[in-house]
């Protein structure tokens, strides 16, 4: 294996991860999943180590400078064995409620920072046959996006299995560590390379946004009456950025949710069907970013009048995840996200009129450069010194400050069936870290016809996370319904049926009975509307990405 990889430092958004991650709030992403079939942990073992090739970071771990002087480096781990990262628990019962809390305890514990930051958990003993499987990785790895192209990489689309060669990976020789007064020489002149390059990328990326906020239109030529509206049109944009500004620098309104994560974590799910997501949408004439966001803010609706809170005059502030990788970069390492802030009033109760309340908030966030001022903001934070960085994250995970209510990230999944070892991938509902203020996050992502839903949320600030669950589910059939949507399902013979069909097949065609003109006429089992190729929609999520989520 190339140590091309080796020695490469961490981006400001990557270790910032590492900064932000505090005890009782691990800042890891996952996957939760379920397979068909029972999958061997020595066979999973041997089949992930033969992957490793494609995942250079499984075998690295971040090492940070003396007194944080410079960005911390990925460095091969000299002792990687695989089976301290793939390991397996058995349920007693195998009921959903006990994989729920088993999963939860998983993906509350710390990853260990002496070994690459990662680990896959099998869960035997689920009922029908079923193996589930945890894969958990540490934000400063990948976020949404990367998540994805990781599970591409680690998963098959072929249920054949591959064969596997017991053929141990050599690893690149890993160089001594550097003595103290090297590697604090060579953090200090990181550091000073880091902060220069980042004022540079600041000043780029503000006489970027000047340039798109004062863009003159295409004007009419006619006369200088219409040159002159058209001038004055051009610099509207800065008034939108001043809007968004005011906006943003009022507080958000707390949930009962939003207060210090202390941990221990819980995790809950929900689904719904992808045909009928995007019929909605369609009907809606809203993307499918718009609808789940929609979906989402009724459901918190629901929770916090729960509470017994008065919603009518509140609002509701999400932040979204942006992916700002260029097009066609499917990178399965590293964080190149941004942030949407979006404020959504809760005063619009009639569901199609909220659709379009939201479409019109995320617009007005979209126009004021929301996402590009949040990344200038990570810009000047890079600027500054490693060990600046290192205090401010470990500070601001703790201050008492709501910078918004929730996290809700959406990531388009494979829309094809994905196997391990031969065994069919059924669901994987993605897991999003939660911290600071932000008791409860939200993260979606769409596979094979399914919008899979994750709720993380930590256990004394939100201890009836279920309800929001089910509230989710709730909201989205209250939309569909508003929007006349229904997609028929298609019908599976009961046990009796089957029996008689089987039965009916033996009997030779000479002694089968016809059907008396009486008889009713029997029914064609009606199909699914489940398309995975909607034309003209490229992903079934839109300038998104996360922490994955994975």
């Amino acid at each position: 294996m190339s140590d091309a990889h080796a020695n490469e430092t961490l981006s400001f958004t990557d270790a910032f991860f590492l900064y932000l991650e505090q005890p009782g709030a691990p800042l890891n992403v996952a996957s939760i999943s379920a397979f068909e079939g029972l999958i061997d942990l020595d066979l999973c073992r041997d089949y992930v180590e033969s992957k490793l090739p494609l995942l250079p970071r499984f075998l690295q771990r971040p090492v940070t400078t003396p007194f944080c002087i410079g960005p911390p480096t990925w460095q091969y781990d000299a002792h990687f064995d695989v089976r301290n990262h793939v390991r397996e628990i058995t349920l007693k019962f195998g009921t959903d409620t006990e994989w729920k809390s088993v999963v939860s305890e998983v993906l509350s514990a710390h990853l260990d920072r002496s070994r690459p930051l990662w680990e896959i958990t099998l869960l035997r003993g689920l009922k029908d046959q079923r193996t589930g499987v945890i894969v958990k990785v540490h934000h400063c790895m990948v976020d949404g996006v990367a998540g994805v192209a990781m599970l591409n990489a680690l998963l098959d689309p072929s249920s054949v299995a591959p064969p596997l060669h017991h053929k141990k990976q050599s690893l690149p020789p890993t160089p001594p560590p550097p003595d103290p007064g090297t590697a604090l020489l060579d953090g200090l002149i990181n550091t000073c390379f880091a902060t220069a390059q980042a004022l540079l990328t600041a000043h780029s990326e503000l006489l970027r946004m000047a340039q798109q906020a004062t863009a003159k239109r295409n004007e009419s030529h006619e006369d200088r009456t219409q040159a002159s509206i058209g001038a004055l049109a051009s610099i509207a944009p800065l008034g939108g950025v001043a809007s968004l500004l005011a906006e943003l620098a009022q507080p958000t309104e707390r949930l009962p949710f939003n207060v210090l994560c202390r941990g221990p974590q819980k995790f809950d799910w929900s689904e719904i069907s992808m045909a009928e997501l995007i019929a909605v949408k369609e009907a809606c004439g809203a993307t499918v970013n718009e609808v789940v966001l929609t979906v989402l803010s009724m459901a918190l609706r629901r929770y916090a009048e729960l509470h017994k809170l008065e919603v009518k005059a509140r609002k509701l502030r999400l932040v979204i995840p942006v992916n700002v990788r260029p097009s066609g970069d499917v990178s399965v390492s590293g964080n190149q996200i941004t942030f949407l802030p979006v404020d959504i009033p809760w005063s619009v109760r009639e569901p199609r009129a909220f659709v379009s309340l939201v479409q019109e908030r995320v617009k007005f966030s979209r126009t004021g450069h929301g996402a590009e001022l949040v990344g200038l903001l990570a810009i000047l934070l890079g600027a500054l010194p490693t060990s600046l960085q290192a205090l401010a994250g470990s500070t601001l995970s703790q201050l008492p400050i709501s910078v918004c209510n929730s996290i809700c990230t959406n990531v388009p999944g494979p829309r094809t069936p994905l196997y391990l070892l031969g065994h069919k991938m059924l669901s994987t509902y993605p897991y999003v870290p939660i911290g600071g203020e932000m008791g409860m996050n939200c993260a979606v992502m769409s596979y094979n016809g399914t919008l899979f839903v994750g709720f993380t949320g930590d256990a004394k600030a939100i201890p009836d996370l279920s309800q929001l669950a089910g509230f989710f589910a709730e909201s989205f059939a209250e939309l569909r319904d508003a929007t006349g949507v229904h997609i028929p399902k298609k019908r599976h013979p009961r046990p009796k049926e089957k029996i008689a069909a089987r039965k009916a097949k033996r009997v030779p065609a000479a002694h089968a009975s016809a059907p008396s003109s009486s008889d009713p006429a029997p029914k064609a089992p009606m199909g699914e509307a489940a398309p995975n190729v909607i034309k003209g929609e490229a992903a079934p999520s839109e300038n998104s990405a996360s922490a994955v989520s994975v």
